[in-house]
């Protein structure tokens, strides 16, 4: 009887689940909440009908060093490739938006983020507030809010219908699902609510109209508001295990810089690169020796000044965009140490921490995707407000985060590796897993308690 009546409970569940799955839409191109009627311009449509068996693409950014391993040397040519494989769709999508078709050029998106997305380009909020202390060198005189906005190529893409295609509300995550194919690419913009006038870096810079609910620069936030964005960074993520054996990726980030004259793709030709990123350099104690040298990133030193202001611990590739300097809290003999500012992250640090707990989906990640202290506690639990609570930079626990592993590696024993798609493990899984059950995921109160502390 105990039995036959856990089945009728379970079975009530499972319809009531579904029912509320199938009033959401996961396809849904945004929130519905659309522009002024002054506004003519195009709206942001979804790109999901996601490619399949692929052969696997021509791979120029490879060439371009001879076939072998990345280096700090050849770094530049690296990402020069991979910045030209791109630029002709990054022209017509940046310049051009009326003849922007993702799905024709073989972009592709996301899906379940639908009520996060603006409509006009389907940006989301990347970080709320970034303060304006952040960048002393380069005169920003207010803080800003950040706007994203990712795409997948065709071969990153047949990822996605792995995972998404089957049925939306049952993703498959098992048996290899989340592992990308060689050549997959992420294209990710960023744009700042900060105008030329308050952050002269931006002058010149790209503006794009969206339906804003959070902007720090004005101090507007929830109503959406039609207002404007700068560009200001574009990642450009590639599965390269030729290039970099230790990890299978390589992190290229490209900045706005106001002094490069723009050539015949336009703003294309003045985004320039900041650096490139294939490993964590576990070799490499920042805490304990603050100059050891790198061998896993490369920085370009003529890279504009407020692009050099957020780099990551010990100098790791961080882009301005990537919540690299946070307030932490560290536990001492005296009491708890705190440190503004401090550099707790760098790009495949954060990404390396992408991983799903099947068996506990509403915790989702075993730990944070920067350090925070005491993660076999889970990563909802270990939020410290207004400071975050961290391990001792450079102690042993600090460097689990800093650690080379392949993307079919966990970060944490019994969690499905997400290949270094933080996106996939930290924004779409909680989102679906809301819709599901219609409550708030812990990594989103998570998140927030992290913003909070700016």
């Amino acid at each position: 009887m105990l039995i036959r009546n856990a089945c009728l409970c379970l079975a009530g569940s499972l319809l009531a689940l579904g029912a509320l799955a199938a009033s959401v839409n996961p396809y849904a191109d945004h929130n519905g909440k659309l522009p002024p009627a002054d506004y003519t311009g195009p709206l942001f449509r979804l790109s999901y009908n996601y490619p399949a068996g692929l052969p696997a693409p021509y791979m120029p950014w490879r060439a371009a060093i001879g076939n072998g391993a990345i280096t700090t040397a050849t770094a530049p040519a690296y990402t020069q490739a991979l910045k030209d494989s791109i630029a002709r769709d990054m022209a017509t999508l940046l310049t051009d938006y009326e003849d922007w078709n993702a799905a024709q050029r073989g972009r592709y998106n996301d899906p379940w983020l639908g009520a996060q997305r603006e409509p006009v380009h389907g940006m989301l909020v990347g970080i709320e507030k970034v303060d304006n202390t952040l960048f002393p060198k380069s005169g920003l005189s207010k803080p800003f809010t950040t706007y994203v906005l990712t795409y997948y190529n065709r071969t990153a893409a047949q990822t996605l219908g792995k995972i998404w295609s089957g049925n939306p509300n049952a993703p498959v995550l098992d048996g290899g699902a989340t592992q990308y194919a060689e050549g997959s690419i992420t294209v990710k913009l960023a744009f700042t609510t900060a105008d030329p006038a308050t952050w002269p870096a931006m002058e010149g810079a790209l503006a794009w109209p969206m339906m804003m609910t959070a902007n720090a620069t004005t101090g507007h936030n929830d109503r959406p508001k039609l207002d404007k964005a700068y560009l200001m960074q574009v990642d450009i993520v590639v599965k390269d295990t030729r290039s970099a054996p230790q990890t299978g990726w390589v992190f290229t980030t490209l900045v706005y810089d106001k002094d490069t004259r723009p050539g015949s793709a336009g703003v294309w030709d003045q985004m320039v690169p900041l650096g490139a990123q294939w490993g964590n350099d576990p070799q490499a104690n920042s805490a304990l020796n603050p100059g050891a040298a790198l061998q896993e990133t490369w920085v370009n030193p003529n890279a504009p000044v407020y692009a050099l202001e957020t780099l990551g611990w010990g100098g790791r590739l961080s882009g301005p965009n990537d919540h690299a300097l946070n307030d932490i809290s560290v536990a001492g003999e005296g009491g708890r140490v705190l440190t503004r500012n401090a550099a707790n992250s760098s790009c495949l640090s954060c990404h390396g921490a992408a991983q799903w707990n099947a068996a506990n989906p509403k915790q989702g990640m075993a730990s944070f995707f920067m350090p925070l202290a005491a993660p076999g506690e889970g990563a909802a639990a270990n939020a410290g407000a207004p400071y975050m609570n961290s391990p001792a930079p450079g102690s042993v626990e600090w460097l689990r985060w800093f650690q080379n592993r392949a993307g079919n590696v966990p970060m944490d024993t019994g969690s499905i590796p997400g290949d270094y798609d933080l996106a996939l493990t930290f924004r779409v899984l909680p989102a679906w897993h809301e819709a599901m059950t219609g409550k708030e995921h812990a990594l989103r109160k998570l998140d927030a308690a992290g913003k909070a502390q700016k």
